[in-house]
């Protein structure tokens, strides 16, 4: 498999079977994209791996640029009518006056992009995350996840891991407001996630079990 350094052999099939040679296909998967298929469809769009940051910015699929392309509007337009909420079909061209221009992004910005992407985080959550300032490294945990990463900071700063935010399965602001008042702050993540109401977690602190004793039953609920 010279070449193919990196590939698994299931891969270098499915890559190879859609007709692209071992520099092609890492150049793909360096630029988030790890579905040999849709290399496929950004390829018939006239995208590259070097230009497909233009369209997954916008939040667009592989599917979305094929059909922008067969209608002829160039990538940067498309982007641009796209985060406006126009969907691949013609609009009387004074609908796309109102339609912002998107701004070119900066390196880290496309660096946490495209490591979520290869994370297979969808295109939209990858860009929220990427637009927010986030690293690619600290982010990808809690996008993978899903969660807002409005959210993800709140949460974070609380002490929460993204497996445990998730499992909350509220908002942020939510989980603060029910826990408001119950416990310390600071004590509300080891709390939480060790699998407590906040009336149980005040009724167990009032009995003097402490964070430190929630804190083992976090790690068993691990």
């Amino acid at each position: 498999m010279t070449g193919w350094e990196g590939f698994t052999q299931g891969e270098v099939r499915r890559w190879r079977g859609a007709g692209f040679g071992p520099e092609e296909a890492a150049a793909w998967r360096e630029a988030g994209v790890t579905v040999p298929a849709d290399a496929r469809l950004w390829s018939t769009a006239a995208t590259t791996p070097a230009t497909v940051v233009t369209w997954q910015r916008a939040g667009m699929t592989p599917q979305d640029a094929v059909r922008w392309h067969e209608l002829g509007v160039a990538p940067h337009d498309a982007a641009r009518r796209h985060l406006a909420g126009e969907r691949p079909r013609r609009v009387p061209w004074l609908a796309r006056l109102a339609a912002p221009e998107p701004v070119t992004p900066a390196p880290e910005v496309v660096d946490t992009l495209r490591r979520l992407l290869r994370a297979e985080v969808p295109a939209d959550v990858a860009r929220a995350y990427a637009d927010a300032g986030w690293d690619g490294a600290e982010a990808e945990e809690w996008a993978r996840r899903r969660v807002d990463q409005g959210d993800a900071r709140v949460f974070r700063a609380l002490g929460f891991t993204a497996a445990e935010a998730a499992r909350a399965g509220l908002p942020a602001v939510e989980v603060m407001a029910s826990w408001w008042g119950a416990v310390p702050l600071e004590e509300v993540a080891a709390w939480c996630a060790a699998g407590l109401t906040p009336e149980e977690a005040a009724g167990q602190r009032a009995s003097g079990v402490t964070a430190e004793q929630a804190a083992v039953l976090r790690a068993l609920s691990t």
